[in-house]
């Protein structure tokens, strides 16, 4: 498909995506360390700008084609943690370690459509993440309204509303 308005992903610079996440956090360094360490890259070092007081007003990490921009809030600034899809090779796995550096699993491994299984977190900034993994040859799950489970809608939902109070 081609837009009128976006930008060719050939042409984005550096190789990047044409819609990149941006999330705003109370230490932006450990997320920095969280992610580069659970998902397994590097923080874009020279993209890192401090403040004066050493709080970063940008840092970014690529994962793939796509750069997770985070900053510190500042002073009246909202939180905007993030809701965050990615793909990797085995959703437990990252689980395992994403609870190791303490998140908490929202959604266990669970079979989806499309040959596919989810996964979620919540992280310690509040960003929920989905973590998706190739299935091949895995069968659909048998969906809610024919009998089947509804955890993947339960999970997210009780996630949610535990982030409300």
């Amino acid at each position: 498909m081609n837009s009128e308005v976006l930008l060719p992903q050939q042409s984005v610079p550096a190789a990047g995506a044409v819609l990149n996440p941006f999330v705003i956090v109370d230490d932006a360094a450990a997320l920095i360390t969280f992610v580069s360490e659970v998902f397994g890259v590097p923080e874009t070092a020279e993209a890192r700008t401090p403040m004066p007081d050493g709080k970063l007003i940008h840092a970014q990490l690529r994962l793939g084609s796509v750069d997770l921009m985070i900053a510190d809030r500042l002073d009246g600034w909202p939180l905007r943690p993030g809701l965050l899809q990615v793909w990797v090779r085995d959703v437990a796995t990252v689980l395992h370690r994403a609870n190791a550096h303490g998140a908490t699993t929202v959604t266990e491994p669970t079979p989806f459509y499309g040959e596919s299984t989810l996964g979620r977190m919540l992280d310690p900034w509040q960003n929920i993440w989905w973590l998706w993994a190739p299935a091949p040859g895995q069968p659909d799950p048998t969906p809610h309204r024919d009998g089947g489970s509804d955890v993947i809608f339960t999970t997210l939902d009780n996630a949610l509303k535990s982030l409300t109070s």
